[in-house]
């Protein structure tokens, strides 16, 4: 406080009491209106000590903001790190003047643990982070001005945004401003010899002709500019972006690991509120996530619905809420619907639950569970497409999305060269959950037909429910239809406890997320008293003790095991694979495919954006369904992308599929998309096929002298 004066002491210290008051007033009125709302789902706060050192690393680390933007990684880290060596530093600043020296002045002799080694090494420190933070702050003024990242930019951004990084601006330039002011002021005292930045400020000032009086003149207005500034900054930290300082770090601490693979359930009372009428229906956790989002449009830029030209942006539906929520005396709106409706339906029948927003966003918005609590809403007033109400339809009726007879559900068996065990009469390692779109879809009852040779090949005992196989209800569940969810996963849990059997192996991503993730989370106790929710399961919640498994994750181990005789060098296609959204994002399943590829033989090439970056097929969250108005679907820019930006390029041969839902929309956008005479379409399952056939070694031929499985 150098040429302050003592009322400079005392305004200054009244200024900050009252900044202080600012800021915690702030900060109770916003985690008070958490307190009054709805409870979430299950306990956010369990096991608090793991919680908080896990997402300490998480910050801290700034993993997440790599992700897909190393820039921008950098920039937020600098930042981050900068700001909080600030904050340090002027934390330990306090404690010197205003508690140690008021100690030891009261005991008879005012010291400061300021001098020596301990004031050069706090001013070097200080002056290093600080630079960072300058740096970090001049990177995200570049790209926001300069470059006009595009993501930044949107209905939400405004003022706000700008306030913000011209705020922490000043405040990193404006201390460095004051330090050199200093510096001069007192004719260069050698040890701020340290304070390099700070010295090298004071060598510009006098540069340009400013003199020590001068200076020791300014410094005053120069301190008390930076001061205000930050009293400023810091009382208005929980009424505007920078409250995601706070609510960013709770937010992640809250998160749910699960999120997005397993979704909340409704209440069995059917009074209580399924949907999103009015925003008392979102929970503490869900306006903390409005709260927490910063803007940065990384889950937009990752969305492949808004890349595709379809009306949703992951990012603006967050803050679309949140501004209708924090609205004075605003009319009352729907919170979705069509016209005048905070978020418009045609956003939420877009959304592919491909997770990408999830896997990206920093600060773990929980997108999904917001999403598919405003299609609950939707389908709860009926507003959906008739395509949509077909497909519920054909499942209430006929226990399928496609309206077949069950009695067909194993037809696709009838053109193969063995039988098929009837698991509900006969014990079996592997009990296959086949799925509507291999039962029903001709495309795909080829691969299915594919996979049940392999099996045949392995010498592994499976079976199937042939007609007591039901739909999962993965995606009618993520377009709202709860209920009937909850009635197909009875009839399946049903039928699986009838049955004797090691795993449960799935065709579909989808259908293993399901039984994985999902049913085990069903209260089923609650529809006791429901009559129309008829089913017999023992306890409250259904606990598979059998592993569920993708079928790509169960023949890896079979190739492995050698069960197949393949060499690794029966087929020489060049070719490309496509992460599914459900065995990827949703369950970290990356390798087994990839795997079982190389085991034919096959010189694969990654596309640009593959594993957890992956690209949706565009048919997850009912998106097989519904009909878009789109620039481009996302199929035909998956396929694009597998010819042209894939290093292998024009030499792809075949794009390699592990999800009858992808077999289907790629199948489909190799022809809206002109590509039929480019690339074929095809699923792990036929590689190996024609890998088995191809090999000198057939599997059957090693069970012929093998007595385990001659037993099997």
């Amino acid at each position: 406080m150098w040429q302050i004066g003592h009322v400079g002491e005392v305004i200054f210290y009244f200024l900050a009491a009252v900044t202080v008051l600012v800021f915690l007033y702030g900060v109770y009125e916003r985690f008070a209106e958490y307190a009054k709302s709805g409870e979430d789902w299950f306990d956010r706060l369990d096991d608090i000590g793991h919680r908080i050192a896990s997402s300490s690393k998480v910050v801290l680390s700034n993993e997440k903001q790599f992700d897909r933007d190393f820039v921008g990684g950098l920039m937020h880290t600098f930042i981050l790190w900068g700001f909080l060596t600030l904050l340090i530093g002027t934390t330990i600043l306090a404690i010197d003047m205003d508690i140690y020296q008021t100690i030891t002045g009261l005991m008879g002799e005012e010291k400061s643990f300021f001098v020596g080694d301990f004031y050069l090494s706090y001013s070097l420190i200080l002056d290093a982070m600080g630079l960072l933070f300058v740096v970090g702050i001049g990177i995200a003024i570049y790209r926001r001005y300069v470059v006009k990242t595009s993501r930044l930019e949107g209905p939400n951004t405004g003022l706000e945004d700008d306030l913000f990084i011209w705020s922490l601006f000043l405040l990193g330039v404006g201390g460095y401003l004051t330090e050199g002011i200093r510096i001069l002021g007192q004719n260069f005292p050698s040890f701020e010899t340290v304070s390099f930045v700070g010295w090298f400020v004071a060598d510009v000032l006098q540069l340009a002709g400013v003199d020590p009086a001068m200076a020791r003149s300014m410094y005053p207005f120069a301190w008390w500019s930076h001061a205000l500034i930050a009293f400023v900054f810091i009382g208005a930290i929980p009424y505007s972006k920078p409250l995601h300082m706070l609510t960013s770090y709770a937010s992640v601490i809250t998160r749910d690991e699960k999120a997005g693979k397993r979704l909340p359930s409704i209440p069995a009372d059917m009074e209580a509120t399924i949907g999103a009428p009015n925003m008392d229906a979102f929970s503490w956790r869900e306006k903390l996530e409005q709260d927490a989002c910063t803007n940065c449009g990384r889950c937009t830029d990752a969305c492949p619905a808004h890349a595709s030209g379809r009306d949703l942006s992951p990012r603006d539906v967050i803050l679309d809420l949140k501004a209708y929520r924090e609205q004075e005396d605003g009319e009352e709106k729907a919170i979705i619907g069509d016209g005048d409706s905070v978020i418009q339906r045609e956003a939420m029948e877009s959304c592919m639950s491909c997770m990408a927003c999830m896997d990206t966003c920093p600060v773990e918005i929980e997108h999904l569970k917001t999403f598919t609590k405003l299609n609950r809403q939707l389908t709860d007033e009926g507003e959906i497409q008739p395509a949509l109400q077909d497909v519920f339809q054909n499942v209430m009726q006929k226990g399928n999305t496609f309206g077949n007879s069950q009695n067909n559900r194993a037809g696709w068996t009838d053109d193969l060269e063995f039988d098929v065990t009837d698991v509900r009469e006969e014990e079996v390692e592997y009990l296959w959950y086949v799925g509507d779109y291999p039962s029903y879809d001709e495309r795909n009852k080829a691969v299915a037909r594919s996979l049940a040779t392999l099996f045949e090949e392995a010498g592994i005992k499976y079976g199937i429910l042939f007609e007591d196989e039901v739909y999962d209800g993965n995606d009618i569940r993520r377009v709202g239809e709860e209920l009937m969810f909850i009635e197909q996963a009875a009839t399946l849990i049903e039928s699986f406890e009838d049955c004797e059997f090691d795993k449960i192996v799935c065709t579909d991503p989808h259908s293993m997320n399901t039984f994985k993730n999902e049913y085990p989370e069903l209260d089923f106790e609650e529809w006791d008293d429901d009559p129309m929710m008829d089913f017999d399961i023992e306890g409250n919640q259904w606990s598979p003790e059998a592993e569920v498994q993708h079928w790509t994750q169960a023949v890896e181990e079979l190739v492995s095991d050698g069960r197949l005789g393949l060499s690794g060098n029966e087929l020489d296609y060049t070719v490309t694979y496509h992460d599914p959204c459900h065995l990827g994002r949703y369950n970290d399943e990356y390798e087994a495919p990839r795997d079982l590829i190389r085991a034919t033989g096959c010189d694969l090439h990654e596309m640009p954006r593959n594993r957890a970056d992956s690209y949706c097929c565009g048919g997850g969250g009912g998106g097989l369904w519904i009909e878009h108005e789109q620039d481009e679907k996302p199929s035909e820019e998956r396929i694009r992308e597998a010819l042209e930006d894939t290093d292998a390029g024009q030499q792809v041969e075949k794009f390699v599929v592990a999800c009858p839902m992808c077999m289907t929309m790629y199948e489909d956008g190799r022809k809206t998309g002109d590509y039929e005479d480019d690339i074929e379409i095809v699923d792990i399952a036929e590689l190996l096929i024609e890998a088995v056939e191809t090999s000198p070694t057939t599997a059957s031929s090693q069970t012929s002298v093998d007595p385990t499985l001659a037993d099997d």
